[in-house]
């Protein structure tokens, strides 16, 4: 079965193209196999695009330890990538079919070569069933506390088509994301689990506030990046009045994202890059 290794900011993620390949019916155990990085090919999981009844392309989203997530952020922006490069959707706006619904990706291309993209990631969601979370409500500001060890931390939940805890902490890079971030991935109040960012405000860059995210992500852990993390992070810095605008850049691990949110009604949008790192074939047994 080929398979195209790409990452945005460093989310690294195995690709497969459905037009193309045959998939097997176990797809948690193939996601298991190829995310492993001593055994398989390594990343954060795996993505699957292909055709879609309705729109340009469909994708789908396993997490390294098999579980389906709704969407990805940096992942939508290579899955667009990939549909390009394969010439399987040739016009530079493409709406893909997710999890979290149809989203609207513009890519970034320098002639014929894609480099990244922009997309529409849709309104945050900001009601306790849409995050899903468990909170009195009624939203837009789900803030929320949570005991760990006898340490109180604030947290804002914000769904983006799946869903986030946000805790504003003063240094991300020193904090303990390895111990906290599964305890709160896996708290009670969150029934689908939750993605969690640590961020924390740093000086503005060329006149736009700049954020900085580390995030455990549900089902795989810390990652280098993550998209639909920096919206919810954007989301919560405008509610939370951290930033003065609706708009900033989010510096990840691997690399930065332009996020901005024009509006309460509005979608939030994502500007960044996507990668291919390589592709090979992997051994499905007949």
């Amino acid at each position: 079965m080929r398979f195209t290794k790409m990452h945005g900011c460093g989310n690294d993620y195995i690709y497969i193209d459905a037009w193309g390949e045959q998939l097997p019916a176990d797809l948690p155990a193939l996601a298991r196999a190829v995310s492993d990085r001593h055994t398989g090919i390594g990343g954060d999981g795996l993505i699957i695009i292909g055709p879609d009844p309705v729109v340009d392309a469909r994708m789908r989203m396993l997490n390294a330890d098999g579980s389906e997530s709704e969407m990805c952020g940096n992942g939508i922006r290579c899955a667009a990538k990939l549909a390009w490069d394969n010439r399987r959707v040739r016009r530079p706006h493409m709406t893909f079919s997710t999890g979290a619904g149809h989203l609207d990706v513009d890519l970034h291309l320098e002639g014929e070569r894609c480099t990244g993209a922009t997309v529409a990631m849709g309104r945050p969601r900001l009601v306790p069933d849409e995050v899903p979370v468990e909170h009195a409500g009624p939203g837009p500001r789900l803030a929320l506390t949570i005991v760990l060890d006898g340490e109180h931390l604030h947290f804002l939940a914000v769904g983006m088509g799946n869903p986030h805890a946000v805790c504003f902490v003063p240094d991300p890079d020193v904090f303990p994301v390895a111990s906290v971030g599964p305890k709160v991935e896996r708290h009670p109040r969150f029934p689908r689990r939750t993605n969690v960012e640590f961020v924390a405000r740093l000086p503005d860059e060329h006149g736009l506030p700049v954020l900085r995210q580390r995030t455990w992500e549900r089902g795989s852990g810390e990652t280098q990046a993550c998209g639909t993390g920096a919206c919810a992070v954007l989301v919560a810095a405008v509610l939370e009045g951290v930033i003065p605008g609706r708009e900033a850049v989010v510096r990840l691990n691997g690399g930065d994202l332009r996020i901005a949110w024009p509006g309460p009604d509005r979608q939030v949008v994502m500007s960044g890059p996507a990668v291919t790192v390589f592709a090979g074939d992997w051994p499905v047994p007949g």
